[in-house]
């Protein structure tokens, strides 16, 4: 029996409630077909600086660091606006992404067949989708030095924050990008704002370099960001893989999960590279937020963070069999009508957050019999 250690961050808001259906996903895998997962729990976010006065710890940090992976809940909320930047509940998790080095977080957008109707867009434009987004994560306008708000001194202020970019981070997330539409509809998009913006060009230019020396079999066309945002609502089945910087691909990715019907339904990946012996560092997480609204009341889907799960196992324990079950397991619940109140029609019946992680349990039970 093969052990694999996960480390699983619930964070704030409904974060603990969706983990706590996927803990039970995992408890169901544990022991099947030779593989034992482990799990250890810790903080993130606003109930980490609640408790430590950060937003993570180092020895949150290093327990990262060991793992196999880790899935992440959500974090943040109104709670804690006042606190300062570097320990705001996102520093947490820019701060995760950045000591592990995750750069390529992927992002799929696929719409249920059961939810086509409950997207914003019309069932012929978004029925089929397959969309998955390549973001560079640990570069660009989040990360770029300078930054900070400066007193002018004349009652006036200045925000900075700068976009740069070197070589190899541009060409590590395309090879990222590239690797997956080979294994999909060898298709890449590369979006940038290369007419204004001198990194944009650079992008560009080292997309291009990149694909020439190693994957001129792959499709390659270029999007200014713009326009790539008009083209996901306009005729979003044009696309296989996107690839773009952390900004556009964070409001890009967000875009794309309105075509799929709601924000609950998507998961995502954080990668890093791999070392000497395959292992790679990454990351598992919705890409819905904390939702403070709604937490406490047991009405959050669960679905994205199971979805997280089920990338871990494709990505981080090549388990693509089971992975698969996971997918399938959530298609044919949503196909029965199983429903929680983001992508239920008006009168559809709802189920709860535990409800839900039953539903899809049970159809894992009966696809794996």
């Amino acid at each position: 029996m093969t052990t694999k250690k996960l480390l699983l961050l619930p964070g704030d808001g409904i974060g603990p409630e969706v983990m706590g259906e996927v803990s039970r996903v995992i408890e169901w895998f544990s022991g099947r077909n030779g593989v034992e997962f482990e799990t250890e729990t810790d903080l993130v976010g606003g109930c980490c600086y609640d408790a430590h006065g950060v937003a993570v710890t180092d020895e949150t940090i290093e327990k990262a660091k060991a793992a196999d992976a880790v899935i992440l809940g959500a974090v943040g909320g109104p709670k804690w606006d006042g606190v300062d930047f570097s320990v705001r509940p996102e520093a947490g998790l820019l701060r995760l992404r950045k000591d592990l080095q995750l750069f390529a977080n992927l992002r799929p957008a696929i719409c249920f067949e059961a939810l086509a109707d409950a997207s914003s867009l019309k069932r012929e434009l978004v029925e089929g989708l397959d969309i998955m987004i390549v973001r560079e994560l640990t570069g660009g306008l989040y990360f770029g030095e300078p930054r900070g708000i400066t007193d002018l001194g004349n009652g006036q202020r200045r925000g900075i924050n700068t976009q740069v970019y070197d070589t190899f981070e541009i060409q590590r997330v395309a090879g990222v990008a590239f690797d997956l539409a080979r294994k999909r509809n060898n298709r890449v998009t590369s979006v940038e704002k290369r007419n204004v913006m001198e990194s944009g060009l650079l992008w560009q230019e080292d997309v291009i370099a990149l694909h020439k020396e190693k994957f001129s079999d792959v499709t390659l066309d270029h999007m200014l960001a713009d326009n790539c945002g008009m083209q996901l609502v306009r005729n979003p089945k044009q696309f296989d893989v996107i690839v773009t910087d952390n900004m556009f691909g964070d409001m890009l990715s967000d875009v794309a999960s309105m075509l799929t019907g709601s924000l609950g339904m998507l998961p995502s990946a954080s990668l890093g590279d791999a070392d000497k012996d395959g292992r790679r560092l990454a990351l598992y997480e919705p890409v819905h937020g904390s939702a403070p609204d709604i937490a406490g009341q047991g009405v959050a889907n669960p679905i994205a963070t199971i979805l997280s799960f089920g990338m871990a196992l494709r990505y981080s324990f090549d388990m693509g069999a089971e992975a698969d079950l996971v997918d399938n397991a959530v298609q044919a619940a949503l196909a029965e009508g199983c429903r929680t109140g983001d992508i239920a029609s008006e009168g559809e019946k709802t189920l709860s957050t535990h409800e839900m992680g039953s539903a899809i349990i049970s159809q894992m039970e009966a696809l794996s019999a």
